[in-house]
């Protein structure tokens, strides 16, 4: 087997790879003599059946199997002489053969880069923290009250207000056509809830028992239902009773239905929840910043492979969401070729970090332990409510699916490693501050600088990086025990279909 190299720009690599002819025929009468000792053919006993005749009923199966090994081999030759990393799976084109006569193939592939060392003393973070402030925990505990709170026919008869209850039937028609899921019955809707279409709610205050009424609204331009959206609707509501709000207590008994002991109790959980989410927001906005650094302080060349398939999975989303929404391209006037340039720029960006994430891991010997990705896998399980075990099942025989999950889990543990040896400066903000988007006019210095950059807004948001780059890169550091972690199915777990 002869490997010659063709072309070696940038990272991609290209081979020709010639198995000579002779080399194919003794691997073919090897498999045919082997087949020999353990073919049964009439009118011959075992083993004594002769080869032109096997050749003859054979020989074009086992042609096929062996020219599909001789590639194979020849591409792994060529990588493994070479100690090379290939970035994605090699691409094997057969150029030429002929019974009897030399196998050539090409082999085109690209390879990983040489990713730069991160100085991680060097980075300079800035982590925002935000107090629970009272006054937004008590605003909590009203809403929540309000949300469970009971209502009663009214005493006396009197219009509608807001906070009240009404028993409704309504029929919606668009364009004087009923459509699906525009009617209902016995329809319990609290006013001021803001649950049903901006406007509707407020042509129902003032009603009273008895009352028809017809509602007219416009969907939202971005309303979920492309087919509705930015369209006029006009509903025919009867109005069957309206009920009023029976006043709370915020007391114990109250907080007993909650399953707490004390009033103070619900205020401590609703303290716990929303410091929670400042934690959450200000990781997320923590791991933007640093993502910005390490995009601005590296650059090197990546993979076209790899940017095509982030910038294929980008795309996608948002052709998805110009389906879902009705809505054309780009609402500042971006032709559909400039939003590609732009969104292939993102995605490049996104196989940059995926590799420097996944190199910085691999320096400092990062690895998600088998008790970690069991439990990665069991979270994905369960989006799936009642196929979990099929769900178990597929992840566990689809070693693609297996490293999807592990990279996510891979990337926080890299990331929590470079916020613990990076310069990180802790500033208290006010809540509003915390929770406000970077790329906000007139955001503060700290903030503008964990933004992205002009165009640079994903559709998944710029917080998150090539899954792809951080399973190769990642993968080519680890055992070949650790790639095949096994995942066993949790007893009692509910089985899901693929």
């Amino acid at each position: 087997m002869q490997v010659t190299e063709l072309s070696a720009q940038g990272l991609k690599r290209e081979y020709k790879i010639t198995v000579p002819a002779d080399e194919i025929a003794d691997r073919v009468n090897s498999r045919l003599q082997r087949l020999q000792q353990t073919i049964r053919m009439p009118g011959f006993r075992p083993g004594k059946a002769p080869l032109p005749l096997l050749r003859k009923q054979y020989g074009r199966s086992v042609m096929g199997e062996v020219l599909e090994e001789a590639v194979d081999q020849g591409a792994r030759q060529a990588v493994e002489d070479r100690q090379l990393r290939p970035a994605l799976r090699p691409k094997v084109e057969v150029t030429s053969f002929d019974e009897g006569k030399d196998l050539e193939f090409k082999v085109d592939l690209e390879v990983l880069p040489e990713v730069p060392e991160v100085d991680l003393a060097g980075l300079q973070l800035t982590k925002l923290v935000a107090d629970v402030d009272e006054a937004r925990v008590e605003q909590a505990l009203d809403g929540l009250a309000k949300a469970r709170q009971k209502h009663e026919p009214l005493a006396e008869p009197r219009p509608s207000q807001e906070g009240d209850e009404l028993l409704v039937d309504f029929e919606g028609k668009v364009g004087g056509e009923a459509f699906e899921g525009g009617s209902a019955k016995d329809f319990t809707l609290v006013l001021g809830s803001k649950t049903m279409v901006p406007g509707f709610e407020d042509q129902l205050t003032g009603v009273s028992a008895g009352d028809r009424k017809e509602v007219t609204v416009t969907f939202p331009a971005d309303f979920p239902r492309a087919e509705l959206a930015g369209k006029e609707a006009v509903f025919d509501v009867t109005v069957k009773e309206v009920r009023a709000p029976v006043p709370y207590t915020l007391d114990d008994a109250w907080a007993k239905d909650l399953g707490e002991e004390t009033v103070e109790g619900v205020r401590n959980r609703i303290r716990e929840r929303l410091q929670e989410e400042y934690t959450g927001v200000s990781r997320m906005r923590q791991k933007r910043q640093l993502l910005d650094e390490l995009s601005e302080r590296y650059a090197f060349p990546v993979p076209e492979g790899m940017v095509e398939i982030e910038f294929d999975s980008i795309w996608k989303q948002l052709k998805d969401e110009m389906e879902r929404t009705g809505s054309g391209p780009d609402e500042d006037g971006k032709s559909e070729d400039e939003l590609k340039a732009e969104y292939r720029r993102i995605a490049e960006r996104r196989v940059r970090l995926g590799l420097l994430l996944s190199d910085i891991g691999n320096r400092n010997g990062v690895q998600v332990t088998g008790e970690e990705l069991q439990q990665a896998v069991l979270r994905e399980a369960m989006r799936f409510p009642g196929q979990e075990r099929q769900a178990l099942e597929f992840i566990r025989n689809n070693q693609a699916a297996l490293e999807q999950i592990r990279a996510p889990v891979f990337e926080d543990k890299v990331v929590d490693l470079v916020f613990s040896r990076a310069q990180v400066e802790e500033r208290t903000v006010p809540v509003e501050e915390l929770l406000r988007d970077p790329d906000e006019e007139g955001a503060p210095p700290a903030e503008a600088a964990a933004s992205t950059g002009p165009g640079e807004a994903a559709p998944a948001g710029e917080v998150a990086v090539a899954s792809a780059g951080l399973t190769a890169a990642a993968s080519a550091g680890l055992t070949a025990a650790e790639q095949e972690t096994p995942v066993e199915a949790t007893p009692g777990a509910a089985p899901p279909a693929a």
